[in-house]
Order: C-alpha cells, then sequence, then structure tokens
C-alpha cells in the first residue's frame, strides 16, 4: 500500500506534531475502521498511539486503487486507549 498526504495533511504534520509513521500504522493495523459520514468516498482509521500516552489518531483518507490518499489526521480530543 502506497500512501500520499495531501498538502493540508502536510501542513498538520508540524502544526500538530504528528508523525506519518504513526498515519501508516493507523491504516495498516486500525483499531477501528469506519465510513466517514460527511465524504462518501472516505474512511477514517483510528489507532491508539502509546508514545502519546494512548491517545487515538484519527485518519481520514481514500482508498484509490493500490494507494490511499490521506486529507487529514488528527488526535481525537477526548478518546484514549
Amino acid at each position: 500500500m502506497r500512501l500520499f498526504f495531501s498538502i493540508h495533511a502536510i501542513d498538520m504534520i508540524s502544526e500538530r506534531e504528528l508523525s506519518t509513521d504513526w498515519a501508516a500504522r493507523a491504516l495498516v493495523d486500525p483499531d477501528v475502521v469506519e465510513p466517514d459520514p460527511k465524504h462518501l468516498k472516505r474512511l477514517r482509521a483510528f489507532k491508539a498511539i502509546p508514545e502519546r500516552d494512548g491517545r487515538v489518531l484519527r485518519v481520514v483518507y481514500e482508498e484509490i486503487g493500490d494507494y490511499r490518499l490521506i486529507f487529514t489526521f488528527f488526535f481525537d480530543r477526548g478518546p484514549r486507549a
């Protein structure tokens, strides 16, 4: 699986102190995947990140052929593993 990041997602990496490795982990081995209610083609993957005290990372992406286009990713405000 190949990953591509939107400009917005790239901007969020430094602004939110995120790692592309965390996004990859969420897509390769998600805790939960659900459809995005606002965008019918997009999915939301959730993954607890131990390096961030178990906070849950949300990755919004779309499957396009053999790659995943990540639109945004961020830590959910409340959930923790």
